[in-house]
């Protein structure tokens, strides 16, 4: 690749751009092997709003008092940017911020492309116990001196970026590259619509009864109150304000009911309750009390249970299955999990061993499988386990000495595995395949209530609705074949009793086509489960994972559930109203 870098880190005063600003930005031009290429821009920025989170970035405003505004300093940024492709960590957050100032200031952010550092590190396979910055710098020997400081994280950036690039090179792997517009483009979720509603929800409005705090009420078509207005006047009084109509909506505000409105066909269906613009704000007047949504209890700190075959035979090996047809190697693969063992997709930094089918001596990876001193093995049988087809005896391929084991790796699910998850609140679920696939994948997500339904079509999280309101769950695509969901437990709804994952397929594809699926569930410290899924043969759409309550604990479970129809008819089952 000719093409140069730019490693850039921003910090910002909140997490969505939006309603959000940067405060300090740093950019730095690398070749393309990673070595510096130009003087580096780094610049404090007067936000104009509240710094925000002073404890993490600790920018006050005495420290930004005389910064330029962004619109003074963005030629000399995208000087700096123009023609590379911007690397960062976490990058869908960093690209998200620095597209939304450059169109505040009047101008386009002339990135094509972006690279994620995660995503890298994540596809290498470096053996770390989580990916944040500081982490993955101390793998490369790279030292962060102030955390938060856009300079120095751009320069710890850089410092990472070249053994990475090097590694990958020599793992030949493709680089987890996306483009910054289309769908394998897009960016970190724009915005969080509204604050969590305090109140239980109550039901419908009744006939003739007043509004009470928690109703859930939704607005469609003209209102001769500003939209901003109504809606904060509806917030203000307690009222949780919906983007749609569903099965549980309180009532739905329509001054006009004879146009064709996608809300008033859903909610003459579900019966829910009409009332005008002038009705509304005349029950605005008495809204009744509501009932509090309990303070969620303080679990005793809870560590993560082992799942079962953790320490199985396999136990610290990473497995990757060359040759043989989809269904032989998926029974491999199936195996291994099942021993105990991770089952890899890509020949990254931690396989210890390759497994050959048949064929498998001819993949274009076994010259830097031989060169790497994994083991290798071929034959009937291979780590204990029966072989589907063989590669053709006298290859003299095969050396059973595997690669050292990780000695710290986190559970392995097979398919229905089941973990309680630690005490913590923030959680993301990563999402892999094969790297290099040209298929189009989206990875989605469903919070439904005990009846296995979504309670309103706002908590379906996909690519054209990356975020619930709430900001519960969050879709990030992080590279060409990484997609991840963010996801806040806190911010789950009190009726709320799972997050279901899942993919889709574009166009007519196949899960037997894409190939093994890979799932790491991590928190803030290190990742607590692992699964690799490939039981798919003709479906479109599988079920990857589901993270659901049971009484104050929350778990996961590895799914791998596939259906043959699209995603259409998936959101439909969950309660998903597609038009």
């Amino acid at each position: 690749m000719d093409t140069g870098w730019a490693v850039v880190d921003v910090e910002t005063t909140g997490l969505y751009p939006s309603g959000s600003r940067v405060l300090s930005v740093a950019a730095l031009p690398l070749d393309a092997s990673g070595k510096p290429d130009g003087e580096p821009f780094v610049s404090l920025v007067d936000p104009g709003i509240d710094p925000g989170a002073v404890h993490i970035h600790g920018l006050t405003r005495e420290k930004l008092a005389g910064s330029p505004r962004y619109p003074d300093i963005v030629a000399g940024l995208h000087d700096v940017l123009r023609g590379r492709i911007l690397v960062a960590h976490n990058a869908s957050f960093d690209h998200s911020f620095l597209a939304a100032e450059a169109s505040r200031a009047g101008t386009e952010l002339p990135v094509a492309q972006r690279l994620c550092t995660v995503a890298l590190s994540r596809r290498l396979g470096i053996d770390v116990p989580n990916h944040q910055l500081g982490t993955v710098a101390g793998y490369w020997g790279v030292v962060q001196e102030q955390a938060h400081d856009a300079h120095d994280d751009a320069r710890v950036l850089a410092g990472i970026l070249s053994p990475s690039l090097a590694l990958a090179a020599e793992l030949g792997l493709p680089l987890p590259i996306v483009g910054c517009d289309g769908a394998r483009g897009r960016v970190f979720p724009a915005r969080i619509v509204k604050s969590p509603c305090p109140w239980r929800y109550p039901g419908r409005l009744t006939p003739g009864g007043p509004l009470v705090q928690g109703m859930k009420i939704a607005v469609t078509g003209d209102t001769r109150t500003p939209r901003e207005t109504l809606v904060d006047q509806l917030s203000s009084a307690g009222i949780d304000v919906m983007g749609s109509v569903s099965r549980i909506t309180s009532g739905l505000v329509a001054n006009a009911r004879h146009t064709r409105s996608r809300k008033l066909e859903r909610a003459r269906a579900e019966g829910t309750p009409l009332l005008s613009e002038d009705e509304l704000l005349a029950l605005l007047a008495d809204v009744r009390p509501g009932e509090p949504k309990a303070d969620k209890p303080k679990a005793a700190t809870r560590t993560a249970r082992p799942a079962p075959v953790r320490g199985g035979p396999l136990a610290g090996r990473r497995v990757l299955v060359l040759g043989g047809t989809h269904a032989d190697a998926a029974l491999v693969r199936g195996e291994v999990s099942e021993r105990g063992g991770a089952a890899a997709v890509n020949l990254s930094a931690t396989v210890t061993d390759v497994v050959l089918l048949a064929g498998g001596d001819l993949d274009r990876r076994m010259p830097r499988v031989l060169a790497s001193g994994v083991g290798v093995h071929t034959g009937e049988v291979a780590l204990g386990i029966p072989l589907p087809s063989i590669v053709e005896a006298g290859s003299g391929l095969d050396r059973t000495a595997s690669a050292a084991p990780r000695t710290s790796v986190a559970p392995v699910l097979p398919r229905g595995g089941v973990l309680d998850l630690p005490d913590e609140s923030l959680w993301s679920v990563d999402v892999a395949w094969r790297a290099g696939c040209d298929l189009e994948v989206d990875v989605v997500a469903f919070i439904v209530d005990a009846t296995e339904r979504v309670q309103d079509d706002e908590d379906f999280v996909f690519y054209n609705q990356p975020v619930t309101p709430e900001g519960a769950v969050a879709l990030s695509v992080d590279g060409d074949s990484e997609q991840g969901l963010r996801i806040d437990l806190d911010l789950v709804g009190e009726q709320s009793t799972k997050i279901v994952v899942a993919a889709a397929l574009g166009g007519d594809a196949t899960f037997g086509e894409l190939g093994a699926v890979t799932i790491a569930v991590d928190g803030a410290e290190e990742t607590v489960a692992t699964a690799t899924l490939d039981a798919g043969t003709t479906e479109r759409t599988m079920l990857l994972a589901e993270i659901y309550r049971r009484g104050d604990v929350w778990r996961v479970r590895a799914m791998g559930q596939g259906y043959d129809h699209g995603l259409a008819e998936l959101a439909t089952s969950y309660g998903v109203v597609v038009g």
